[in-house]
């Protein structure tokens, strides 16, 4: 079936269309891995697991690891999307996540980790929020690794 300018018109207005939300998703998922790492930062336990749904796999888990890692050391994180896929209701993102972690006693040495994280995310109630994070081990404290 032969494509006519009408039919190639119309896939260029669809395509131009969902660019601008292609894009507006993209720049939240960054803003909101930008205030998933400043609250790990800022020692925020409560703040980083508040973007997790709690029925993610392992959460219980992960939540153990975030306390004892806020409580016992400092940690500054940086992340960078390195693979991005889905839509403006789920997306599938790999994260390439460093993590330094600084003990707040003076003697340990600063442990430095980095590792390509797997995020599923969800829109609910118009946030998004986490339903899978996979290694959770990248955060578990170093007195468990």
């Amino acid at each position: 079936m032969p494509v006519t300018a009408h039919d190639l018109a119309r896939r260029t207005f669809l395509v131009a269309l969902a660019a601008p939300l292609i894009a507006d998703t993209h720049q939240e998922l960054v803003d909101f891995l930008g205030e998933l790492a400043s609250a790990l930062s800022q020692g925020n336990g409560d703040g980083f697991l508040s973007r997790i749904d709690r029925s993610t796999p392992d959460y219980y888990k992960l939540e153990q690891y975030i306390d004892a890692l806020t409580a016992e050391d400092e940690v500054s994180c940086s992340l960078d999307i390195v693979k991005q896929e889905g839509d403006s209701q789920a997306q599938a993102i790999e994260v390439d996540w460093t993590l330094q972690i600084h003990p707040r006693d003076i003697l340990g040495s600063v442990e430095t980790r980095r590792q390509t994280v797997k995020i599923r995310l969800e829109r609910k109630k118009k946030k998004w929020k986490i339903v899978a994070l996979d290694p959770i081990t990248l955060f578990a404290p170093p007195s468990v690794r």
